[in-house]
């Protein structure tokens, strides 16, 4: 596939916006796109509208998503339609907002995820999310998200010998990172002393599914994010001027068995390690091209053991980069530089092109102080849908290199 120009991002804060409606907060992220790539008063030049979201339907009693924000945003008679791929709806949008470019049925995308998750319970909103498993052989049996991440890091524990400490840490590198990110929900820092180490650490960080506590899951998010694409070779690029591009030069997804059970190891994870193996081939790039990485930290265990399938450590090896700071800002591979899921926030349709927000930030030299890479060439995202059933990884890169 050739490149895609990314030549305007947007971005919403995340946490609780349920004062607002679902179309107001991905309109908000959609004009911040527009006026970033500098083409708000040009803006029918958009050939196509593509939306991420999971829940619209469900939580939010609204469907047409698609043609809505479309005409919220003024973009008629511009193609819209909705893609939901679960957590990894976000990324799904932007692969076939890529394919869109690459077949030429059209030159300028908009692709644009958001959820609006905090307007029911907590209980209701883990129901929503726990739909997309398995509807006889696991949902009926009360199984759910969280659930799933317990049963992975108890296993992930006793055959690497992580200890929770170590799964401590990771929040604590994510905090710290969130604590700088303007759109983060979480910007209050953590120390591995207060939420492990101290006589109140069961107390601050209680467990909610055993092994994991509640610094090492992701807050329930509502936000938006945007991303307009355009075909380098169009001539519609010369309406981009305000910011140099930043290309998806690789972009790969795998699916694996709906059922978890049905894997011959639980804990290898073969559609995050073939999603990336295929962006690798599509950027012609190898894991130790990677300058930095957004990984999809849902629970703070697939940090490591989403790094690991990707090719950045060997299996049972990521614990020992983490203590080591080589996965901190500084170190030799920077994961999670926007908070990650952990302190960004996960607002499910939108966190695919969220992260994809934070490459271009990265590759742009924009992040804030505190928190920008040294010099960063290629930045990789991978967005996590159902427990690893369907993932899309993502490579961008710089256009000088």
């Amino acid at each position: 596939m050739k490149k895609v120009a990314i030549v305007g991002i947007g971005h919403t804060v995340f946490g609780n916006l349920s004062d607002f409606d679902l179309i107001d907060v991905m309109g908000f992220a959609s004009c911040n796109a527009l006026d970033d790539a500098g083409i708000r008063d040009q803006r029918k030049i958009i050939d196509q509208l593509f939306v991420a979201n999971m829940g619209g339907g469900i939580i939010n009693h609204q469907t047409g998503i698609a043609s809505s924000l479309l005409s919220r945003i003024d973009l008629e008679p511009a193609m819209a339609e909705l893609v939901e791929n679960g957590p990894a709806s976000g990324a799904s949008a932007l692969k076939i907002g890529c394919m869109a470019i690459a077949s030429g049925m059209a030159e300028v995308v908009m692709v644009t995820g958001g959820e609006l998750m905090r307007t029911v319970t907590g209980w209701k909103g883990t129901d929503f999310v726990a739909t997309l498993l398995h509807p006889d052989a696991e949902y009926n049996y009360g199984l759910s998200l969280p659930a799933y991440g317990g049963m992975f890091t108890r296993l992930y524990m006793e055959r690497y010998g992580l200890s929770e400490r170590e799964l401590g840490l990771i929040a604590v590198k994510d905090h710290q990172n969130g604590e700088k990110n303007p759109y983060a929900h979480v910007r209050v820092p953590c120390t591995i002393e207060a939420i492990h180490d101290s006589e109140n650490a069961h107390v601050i960080n209680n467990y909610i599914a055993e092994p994991l506590r509640m610094y090492g899951m992701c807050p329930v998010s509502d936000g938006a994010a945007s991303l307009i694409l355009c075909d380098p070779d169009s001539p519609k690029m010369k309406y981009f001027t305000k910011e140099e591009p930043i290309y998806i030069t690789g972009i790969g997804s795998a699916t694996d068995t709906h059922c978890i059970h049905h894997r011959k190891d639980p804990l290898i994870l073969d559609a995050v390690r073939l999603s990336a193996e295929r962006a690798y081939k599509m950027a012609s790039l190898k894991p130790k091209d990677i300058s930095f990485a957004e990984l999809h930290d849902a629970f703070v265990i697939l940090e490591l053991a989403i790094s690991e399938e990707v090719g950045f450590f060997a299996r049972g090896k990521a614990k020992d980069a983490l203590v080591k700071g080589e996965t901190a800002i500084d170190g030799r591979i920077p994961i999670n530089t926007s908070g990650g899921l952990k302190s960004k926030g996960h607002p499910v349709g939108a966190t695919g092109v969220s992260q994809v927000f934070e490459l271009v930030k990265q590759l742009r030299g924009q992040a804030e102080e505190g928190r920008q890479v040294k010099n960063p060439q290629h930045g990789m995202a991978v967005n996590f849908g159902g427990f690893g059933n369907n993932v899309v990884t993502t490579i961008c890169s710089r256009g000088d290199v």
